[in-house]
């Protein structure tokens, strides 16, 4: 088949540098919203002197984790067509191996993030907690019996060693899967798809042990004195069934410009339906968390969610997030149609994209901002500001290849898939 190949156009470019100004423009509105609309430094969050900030620093990290978790899960999807020998995904396989692209950029950031955002900010502020150093003096005015049992995992050199560890893994792993691929087109035959088999069985057993702890670290322990045995298993249904909306959304949009000609309803509808299962997947995880802790009403497990459920700001989010999350993929998705025309598939995968951002959102900002979260100016333009960041990265990194591995052995059998 002949080659297709997706060019950046600097117009497309300039859209998304627009976009990211646009973003920009919107985080400093609401900044001087938050700064001289009456509650801009005078407020306590999460027991520090209040300051805009703080609500800056948060944003950043919903965002940061938001995407490193879109842009590894695109590679675990890619991981396990590989390692099942899937033959139906090898014609689009090459979107979700772009998603690897992010994980570099997620590096430097999450760095960043972390260090100013815990370190740099007015008034001691900590997105975590548990960095603060007088909750682990006995016998002193913060001292916090629960976190400092904790100091073994929840302290600076482990944390960084192991966040450091993570993106070795990640980073290392996505080039071997990547580079192979590569030399696949060039060379043919089915010696790198079989290494590609091994990378990526190497990588899913990574995944399975690194997603959960980075859920633990990065999230879970905001809410230092609440635990979840289930929460590492939430947070990767959240990541993947957005990785699975924004493949989906890049593969129509690519099909719209002109390529990807041989695309089928049958790929669309087994897209669909991976949207339709994980979404459904995350219900029940979302529900199996919250059922248990709901009838058990252990005071401190129970406190996560009233503080949810009960605040005026974050209530109406809560609702929200099973509304975009579950009622409307469900409905939207439920028949065979809906899961092979794409105007069903663009509105359901929007909703998922939306809704898991604010699932992120409930997750991270209770925790961090107390009574002074909410959703305004500066979050919606922190998420365009990432969002188009993403999308630079990810179409920087179809340009560099082919958009179809067209040395992959079973790519006839995806060109004629049917179900």
């Amino acid at each position: 088949m002949s080659e297709d190949k997706f060019v950046f156009t600097a117009g497309l470019q300039k859209k998304l540098l627009i976009a990211k100004l646009i973003g920009i423009a919107l985080v400093v509105v609401g900044i001087l919203f938050v700064a001289f609309g009456g509650h801009g430094h005078e407020e306590a969050a999460a027991g520090h002197h209040y300051h805009w900030l703080h609500r800056v620093w948060v944003n950043l990290w919903i965002n940061n984790i938001y995407f490193l978790g879109i842009a590894l899960t695109g590679v675990l999807f890619l991981a396990l067509q590989y390692a099942s020998q899937a033959g139906w995904s090898a014609y689009i396989n090459r979107i979700p191996e772009a998603f690897g692209g992010w994980i570099y950029v997620a590096f430097g950031l999450t760095l960043i993030i972390f260090g100013l955002g815990n370190y740099a900010g007015p008034s001691h502020f900590h997105i975590f907690h548990w960095l603060d150093s007088s909750l682990y003096v006995e016998g002193g005015e913060n001292y916090d019996a629960i976190i400092a049992g904790k100091q073994g995992y929840l302290n600076l050199p482990f944390f960084l060693t192991r966040l450091v560890i993570y993106f070795v893994l990640w980073i290392m792993m996505f080039r071997f899967i990547r580079n192979e691929s590569l030399k696949e087109d060039i060379n043919g035959g089915d010696s790198h798809w079989r290494k590609l088999r091994v990378y990526s069985t190497v990588f899913i057993i990574i995944f399975a042990v690194t997603s959960s702890t980075a859920a633990w670290d990065w999230v879970l322990s905001i809410d230092t004195h609440w635990f979840s045995t289930m929460f590492g298993w939430y947070v990767f249904a959240s990541w993947f069934v957005a990785a699975i909306a924004a493949i989906t959304l890049i593969l129509i949009w690519l099909r719209e410009q002109g390529h990807f000609m041989q695309l089928n309803s049958d790929h669309l509808h087994d897209l669909g339906k991976y949207l339709f299962a994980f979404s459904i997947f995350w219900t029940y995880i979302w529900f199996s968390q919250y059922l248990l802790i709901y009838y058990a009403n252990i005071p401190e497990e129970a406190v996560y969610f009233l503080e949810r459920v009960n605040s005026e700001q974050y209530a109406w989010v809560f609702y929200v997030n099973i509304l975009l999350n579950f009622i409307l993929p469900f409905f939207i998705l439920m028949t065979r149609d809906s899961k092979r025309h794409t105007i069903f598939l663009k509105i359901a995968c929007t909703f998922i994209l939306i809704g898991h951002w604010f699932d992120f959102y409930l997750m991270i900002t209770p925790g961090t901002l107390s009574e002074n979260g909410g959703v305004g100016f500066i979050e919606i333009g922190m998420a365009v500001i990432f969002a188009a960041g993403f999308i630079y990265v990810v179409f920087r990194g179809l340009a560099k290849a082919s958009l179809v591995a067209r040395n992959h052995p079973m790519l006839e059998e995806s060109l004629h898939h049917h179900v």
